[in-house]
């Protein structure tokens, strides 16, 4: 039994994305047409960013994630930013009620659904924050991620925010930027765009409900992000051991090196805790075949 075959499995752990050009010949095939099957045959979850940029996917292309996805697998969307940045969460309940009937066919295979909120989201907007939150299906997981100073302080904002999340059961993002801020960008533009597009925010760690979502965002040097990434070893652990199903999202600068990342991850938890094997790259195995 793999990680991605697991009905339940004591963790989830995938990218931003399940197909890119730059993993061809390793996670996905050198050769062919991607499928998100090449990548659910070693990972368990994907973010599932194109909803937050492309706002509510089409019907058939939903169908075609049902078919591809095995039933062992999560997709953690995120809420169109039209929802959380251009209104602010304020009068989308159609648009969200729209949203979540389009996934409908993938209901059973929903983990947490991201609410990314902007930079300037702040404690005056809590109110707007509670009110979806208070609304939201229960059987449906939710996270949300904040990026605003007031909820990195451990005052009354973030203790207000926290309590929300706990009392709603919703699990807060962590956003550990660490290893990407490690070092100044210099002349890689890849590093700069990077830098520039993620908030250099502090961690948190924090588990608000029993899926709690960590987003790691890595740097292109391999030592940095293993130091980054070994507190997290025994934090995991603790998780898994507590009952709660941890969701780890890596990701690199120009997420070229990110499945090899997440497999070296993956390799180091297992040294500290029983977890069933990763499956080989259906890129690697193709090239094992000649």
């Amino acid at each position: 039994m793999t990680l991605n075959s697991q009905a339940t499995p004591p963790l989830y752990l995938g990218m931003a994305m399940w197909a890119n050009v730059d993993w061809q010949g390793s996670l996905l095939p050198a050769h062919g047409d991607v499928d998100l099957r090449d990548y659910a045959s070693v990972f368990n979850a994907v973010e599932g960013n194109t909803t937050f940029y492309s706002g509510i996917p089409k019907a058939e292309t939903v169908a075609a994630w049902a078919e591809q996805a095995p039933p062992t697998f999560r997709f953690c969307f995120k809420l169109p930013s039209q929802l959380t940045h251009a209104k602010r969460l304020r009068e989308i309940d159609d648009e969200f009620e729209h949203f979540l009937e389009r996934l409908s066919p993938l209901k059973d295979r929903l983990g947490p659904i991201m609410v990314q909120l902007p930079r300037d989201f702040d404690r005056t907007e809590l109110p707007a924050l509670e009110r979806l939150l208070t609304h939201w299906p229960r059987e449906i997981p939710c996270s949300v991620e904040v990026r605003h100073s007031d909820f990195f302080h451990k005052g009354t904002p973030e203790q207000a925010l926290n309590r929300l999340l706990i009392s709603q059961e919703v699990n807060r993002v962590m956003l550990d930027v660490r290893a990407l801020f490690a070092t100044p960008a210099g002349l890689d533009n890849r590093l700069a765009k990077a830098q520039d597009e993620k908030p250099k925010v502090p961690l948190h760690v924090l588990s608000t409900a029993n899926r709690p979502v960590i987003r790691f965002i890595g740097h292109f040097d391999e030592g940095i992000n293993l130091a980054r990434f070994e507190p997290w070893i025994e934090r995991l652990s603790l998780w898994i051991k507590q009952g709660k199903t941890p969701f780890l999202f890596v990701h690199t600068p120009d997420n070229r090196q990110a499945p090899q990342l997440a497999r070296t991850f993956y390799s180091r938890l297992a040294e500290r805790i029983e977890l069933p094997p990763l499956a080989e790259f259906p890129g690697e195995r193709q090239v094992s075949l000649f």
